[in-house]
């Protein structure tokens, strides 16, 4: 039985609950994002240009320390489920970019500007479209509420990520290339944020917001928290989660969130969870039970 929540969220979510969910699963899920998407993902003015370039200089450093897996059909797939979740979100504009990590450890992360990354290691965990949806929602609500772009600005300071996005502006019209101190003082702070971690309210807040964002888009808004019930009952020891709960607040502590908060996510009704597209989808990528 689904467990019944309790929502004092913001007006964002409201207004994401008053709206009629999108459902694209009768359909190919190609043409409801192309019939969706008649937006320009651009990058303009110069706090956007910031944070484009915060976001490629963490995403390259995410990157680093694992390659993405070498299968196009489950990045593709990925990538729609993804780009989907991401346009029922207040920043439909940005260049949304989806990574599956060939890692076989249990996590997922964001980086500014639309990045969003997940291991094979979680993908295997998972059981359908909407616990996918849920994961990647988390992961979008970070970029939506610029988590991790607040967190570098506090850390990197003001200055030097000001001249990021100088430089990389300089280099767009062919005036200059990005100093590599600059971008290691930039890489650098990444993987000090990567290791540590976001704060809980941070966590606790993509949560909330990405489970309305999956619901929004026609999923099963119990899928993220279907997810955090797997992982609270593997084995807290296991070397594949630990980085996860270094940087995460536990599952159950997770789910203790989500039940005080959102009880409207029965507003949504009855939604699928879409096994079958999800299995075949991610059969490839070495998905094990």
């Amino acid at each position: 039985m689904k467990p019944r929540l309790t929502w004092c969220g913001s007006l964002l979510a409201l207004g994401l609950l008053a709206a009629a969910p999108a459902q694209p699963f009768g359909l190919d899920l190609n043409k409801a994002i192309g019939e969706l998407k008649n937006l320009k993902t651009v990058v303009s003015g110069p706090d956007e240009q910031e944070e484009h370039e915060i976001g490629r200089v963490a995403a390259a450093t995410l990157l680093g320390a694992a390659k993405p897996v070498r299968n196009q059909d489950v990045e593709a797939y990925v990538n729609r489920v993804g780009l989907w979740v991401a346009l029922q979100s207040e920043r439909p504009n940005l260049p949304w970019r989806f990574v599956v990590l060939d890692d076989s450890s249990i996590n997922a992360f964001a980086a500014p500007g639309g990045y969003v990354l997940v291991t094979r290691g979680l993908l295997a965990r998972l059981h359908n479209e909407a616990e996918l949806a849920g994961v990647l929602g988390h992961e979008i609500a970070h970029v939506v509420l610029k988590h991790h772009l607040q967190a570098l600005r506090r850390d990197a300071g003001t200055q030097l990520l000001s001249d990021l996005a100088s430089d990389a502006a300089a280099q767009q019209v062919g005036k200059a290339n990005i100093p590599p101190q600059v971008l290691d003082a930039v890489s650098g702070q990444a993987k000090t944020l990567y290791s540590r971690g976001l704060d809980k309210s941070d966590e606790y807040a993509a949560d909330q917001l990405g489970v309305l964002l999956a619901g929004r888009a026609g999923y099963d808004p119990y899928g993220l928290m279907s997810v955090l019930e797997t992982l609270d009952s593997l084995d807290a020891n296991s070397s594949s989660l630990a980085l996860l709960y270094k940087t995460h607040p536990r599952p159950a502590d997770r789910l203790a969130q989500l039940e005080k908060a959102s009880a409207q996510l029965d507003a949504f009704g009855r939604q699928p969870v879409v096994a079958d597209r999800f299995t075949a989808a991610v059969a490839a990528a070495g998905k094990t039970r």
